[in-house]
C-alpha cells in the first residue's frame, strides 16, 4: 500500500484559497488530488468549515416563497374557473346527441342547461371552491407555524 504524501504548506494554501472561492470539500479534493478526508483535516487545522447552513436556509426559504406564489396562483385560477362555471349554469346552451338507426346528429337550443348538466357543473364548482379553500387554509396554517400545519394535515386526513 502506498504511503500518503505529507501535507505541506502549499496544500494548506491551496485548500484555503479554494475554500474562499466557495468550493465544496469534494470539489477541493478533486482539484488538489487529495482525498476528502485529507481536505477536511486541512480545513479543520485552518479553522475552515464546509457548513452551508446559511445557503441551505436561503434556498429553502426561496423554495417556500415560490411554492406559496404557485399556491396563490392556483387558488386564484380555481376561483376564476368556478366563477365561469357558475355563469354557464344559467346561460343558454345547445344540447346535442347522435342517435337512431342512422346515428343522426340532433341539436336543440335551451334557455339553461338540463338538470343533469347543472349537477355536473355544480360538482365542478364545489371541487374548485374546496381546492381554493384548502389552499388558503394551508397558507394560513403555514404562516402561523409548524404546529398548525400538523393540525391542518390531521384535519385534511393526511
Amino acid at each position: 500500500m502506498a504511503r500518503p504524501r505529507p501535507i505541506g504548506e502549499d496544500d494548506r494554501r491551496q485548500v484555503a484559497a479554494l475554500h474562499s472561492q466557495g468550493l465544496s470539500r469534494n470539489e477541493i479534493a478533486r482539484t488538489t488530488g487529495r482525498s476528502g478526508r485529507t481536505v477536511s483535516r486541512i480545513a479543520a487545522e485552518l479553522g475552515l468549515s464546509f457548513e452551508r447552513t446559511g445557503a441551505t436556509t436561503a434556498a429553502t426559504e426561496a423554495r417556500k416563497v415560490d411554492a406559496a406564489a404557485r399556491r396563490a396562483q392556483l387558488q386564484g385560477d380555481a376561483l376564476v374557473a368556478a366563477q365561469r362555471l357558475l355563469g354557464q349554469m344559467f346561460a343558454p346552451t345547445k344540447v346535442f346527441n347522435f342517435g337512431g338507426k342512422e346515428n343522426d346528429y340532433n341539436e336543440q337550443q335551451h334557455d339553461e342547461p338540463p338538470f343533469r348538466d347543472k349537477q355536473a357543473i355544480a360538482s365542478a364548482i364545489q371541487a374548485l371552491s374546496q381546492t381554493a379553500l384548502k389552499l388558503a387554509e394551508y397558507d394560513q396554517a403555514t404562516s402561523a407555524g409548524g404546529a398548525d400545519v400538523d393540525l391542518w394535515l390531521d384535519a385534511m386526513g393526511a
